[in-house]
């Protein structure tokens, strides 16, 4: 994407595009008009997800989807998509994600999240395709000095080896563009993505016990977990627990295509945090999400977890001001689209 081109003429290579925050930028994609590839190994998603992205987006838009499923460390596989596809951007969703587990396998989650980045780059640079957006995280700001945090806040280090597999490939994709001036890269921090697409056909759909709020609540709220977990009751914040900037998928899904659409035809590296600005603790959230379901649910406080920071949100003025992008949901709207995709998908894509 060195030259501008309309979205009808661009292409876009979506690596871990069925998963939750990669389906619903699928989504916002082809409904914006673009060509998207979407490659995937499935590891911690459902290809289901496919039919629900042609329910929602029609059989015409859906026509502009191609999937292929593979991993994106095999150079081989990806060397095919390339060949087969005339890829102008990547937007790199693709990783290992839960950081409990990666503290117990971090070979695991170095191996397959740098390695994977290693190989998507090496390929694109074969294929002439130097434009990409990266899937990075606020976790490279770690415990914050002052709030809000903004892309100047220094990064520091990271707690949990998922946290370094951002961290480290920020550097590696900001080496590129010193070493290559044509390489055009943004990188993109997310705070907290939560929610659902608003038809309720898709949502976040974690393998095994969920690792995050969001998910946790909502399974507690449709009786597939007997409570939430509070971990600290004893922050220094306004009801005493962790205090977190949450977004709503469909927010963050829009900032990913007004970020492309954005860098068309620029070079360089650039950051973005992409968050609401506001700062929701985990009783907030638990209260916000009875009301949407409608009944009370039950928590237990539990000892603080290791890693985990007292409180941190977004300064998102650089994303309004340069990409023209601004969060629309509050955490009410959040809520209310998670527990419609739970309620009417109670054990996620599998019924």
């Amino acid at each position: 994407m060195s030259n501008a081109k309309l979205p009808q003429d661009t292409c876009v290579l979506v690596t871990g595009g069925c998963g939750f925050i990669g389906s619903h930028t699928v989504v916002k994609l082809l409904e914006g008009g673009y060509q998207v590839v979407i490659v995937d190994d499935l590891s911690n998603s459902s290809e289901k997800v496919l039919d629900r992205i042609d329910q929602i987006v029609g059989d015409e838009a859906a026509e502009r989807l191609t999937f292929y499923r593979a991993d994106v460390n095999d150079r081989t596989a990806l060397t095919e998509v390339f060949d087969e596809n005339d890829v102008d951007a990547t937007i790199h969703f693709a990783g290992f994600k839960a950081v409990g587990e990666s503290v117990q396998k971090p070979i695991e989650y170095y191996s397959n999240n740098i390695g994977n980045t290693l190989t998507l780059v090496d390929v694109m640079r074969e294929h002439d395709c130097k434009s990409i957006i990266f899937s990075s995280s606020a976790t490279v700001y770690g415990d914050p000095d002052e709030l809000p945090l903004t892309e100047g806040s220094p990064k520091k280090p990271a707690t949990n080896p998922y946290g370094w597999t951002k961290w480290m490939i920020e550097e590696i994709l900001g080496s590129l563009v010193v070493a290559d001036p044509a390489w055009n890269v943004v990188l993109l921090r997310y705070f907290n993505p939560i929610g659902a697409h608003p038809s309720g056909l898709m949502g976040e759909d974690p393998k095994g016990i969920p690792n995050n709020l969001l998910p946790y609540v909502a399974q507690v709220a449709v009786g597939r977990r007997d409570a939430v977990h509070v971990f600290g009751n004893d922050y220094d914040t306004p009801d005493g627990t962790g205090v977190r900037d949450y977004i709503h998928v469909m927010d963050l899904a829009a900032g990913h295509v007004a970020a492309l659409a954005w860098m068309a035809g620029r070079t360089g590296c650039e950051v973005f945090n992409l968050g609401t600005g506001k700062g929701t603790s985990v009783l907030e959230i638990v209260k916000a999400f009875s009301a949407a379901c409608g009944r009370d649910l039950p928590y237990v406080i539990e000892p603080r977890r290791a890693g985990d920071v007292t409180a941190n949100w977004a300064d998102c003025t650089k994303a309004r001001e340069v990409l023209g992008w601004e969060a629309e949901f509050g955490i009410a709207d959040m809520c209310r689209d998670s527990w419609n995709w739970q309620s009417h998908n109670p054990n996620g894509y599998e019924g």
